[in-house]
């Protein structure tokens, strides 16, 4: 098959949640004897030079780049609070520069199958109707206005409050819009597949989380490792900083008056001035954007994933599983990944559980065995990331006439 694959920002480098669940399924659709070509949109935020991007990778996935500031402005919030029905973080990535590719490319080629990655690239469906017979792909990441709300319902700020609210109404309204426009809708877990079914979809469904490429995990279980925690992740993603600052500020100081030798180590990119100042906190060691994560994570033992907003499924969580570290989270981190609680994870819903989580496992070495082995073979049996692309393909040669 032929696949195109739409996208908001770079697949490459996978350094992030949203560019691992990008760059892993189109690879994985390669690996498995499709051609595929990637148009993506290259932001100054996460900008990458073509230089960047090895020849192989730009080969095998056909990636081309159209470079479309999406930076946030005062100015751009009002224009599209008063002329605009699209809600902000969809409208910046709507332009005629990457609608003019894009009709290029599909008059160039025919293709069997358009994916578009996430809700925000949907307002393109017209486009691919009017210059391509392809079945059109919706892999919806997340449930986007979730994470609006939920960052609402947690903001002491009224106006901000208001913003979000209104946001995620917005966000709405583009998915009621949207809804059975696509002719396949591919979530990432069975719960966003049933909110979509509750919202009205009526077109097949195939649940694809996002995988890993188990070929280059190698897990590192140490018992001198049991006693180590760390969080990497994208630090400019709100859930991210919300839900550090909530650890920081709730559950740290619980641990350290129990454990005054424990260091928390924090790696991840493009973490804002601002934040980078909340985090020189005694007992907290700040990296930076780290050169590779696998090493990173392999000199540690426990993960730390405090989300209290966010929606569909952390891709982190799963790598972090894989490496058999023992990950230590809140209910909507782990939403959407069938993991059960000291089995193979540990979940807490308040600062007191989630301090008593970290305290037992640093104390209890067999403990820290158990749920780091059981880790391993959880997310190698539910995600590897071939294996996964070989089934979205079946699914789609399925769908194609």
């Amino acid at each position: 098959m032929k696949i195109l694959s739409l996208s908001n920002k770079m697949p490459y480098p996978p350094k992030d949640g949203g560019t691992i669940g990008i760059y892993n399924v189109v690879d994985s659709l390669a690996n498995a004897g499709n051609s595929v070509h990637v148009l993506a949109i290259n932001t100054p935020k996460h900008f990458v030079s073509d230089d960047e991007i090895p020849s192989e990778v730009k080969r095998k996935l056909h990636l081309e780049t159209v470079l479309i500031n999406t930076n946030l402005s005062l100015f751009g919030l009002i224009k599209n609070l008063l002329f605009s029905q699209l809600p902000y973080v969809a409208d910046r990535f709507v332009t005629k520069d990457y609608e003019n590719r894009l009709i290029s490319i599909l008059t160039e080629n025919q293709f069997d199958v358009v994916q578009i990655e996430g809700l925000y690239m949907c307002p393109y469906i017209p486009v691919i109707r009017k210059y391509s017979n392809a079945v059109i792909s919706l892999r919806a990441h997340n449930i986007e206005h979730e994470i609006w709300e939920r960052t609402a319902d947690n903001s002491k700020n009224p106006f901000k409050k208001y913003y979000l609210k209104h946001m995620a109404k917005r966000i709405v309204s583009l998915k009621n819009e949207i809804l059975n426009r696509y002719d396949v809708l591919v979530p990432v877990t069975q719960r966003d597949a049933d909110i979509y079914e509750k919202m009205g979809n009526t077109k097949p469904v195939f649940v694809l989380p996002a995988g890993f490429d188990s070929t280059e995990m190698k897990p590192q279980m140490r018992t001198e490792m049991s006693n180590s925690l760390f969080h990497l992740g994208a630090l400019d993603w709100v859930p991210n900083q919300e839900g550090l600052l909530w650890f920081i500020n709730q559950c740290w100081p619980i641990i350290k008056a129990k454990l005054p030798a424990l260091n928390f180590h924090v790696a991840g990119r493009n973490a804002p001035a601002w934040f980078v100042k909340k985090l020189d906190v005694e007992g907290i060691i700040y990296h930076g954007e780290v050169p590779v994560a696998s090493q990173f994570i392999n000199s540690f033992g426990v993960m730390v994933v405090p989300l209290l907003s966010g929606s569909g499924m952390r891709i982190k969580i799963v790598e972090g599983m894989a490496m058999g570290k023992v990950i230590v989270t809140t209910p909507i981190g782990t939403e959407g990944i069938p993991t059960t609680h000291r089995e193979n994870i540990l979940v807490a819903d308040n600062e007191f559980s989630f301090a008593a989580e970290i305290e037992k496992v640093l104390s209890d070495e067999a403990l820290y065995m158990k749920i780091g082995s059981n880790a391993i073979e959880f997310a190698i049996k539910h995600y590897d990331r071939n294996q996964l692309g070989k089934k979205l393909s079946e699914f789609y040669n399925s769908q194609c006439p």
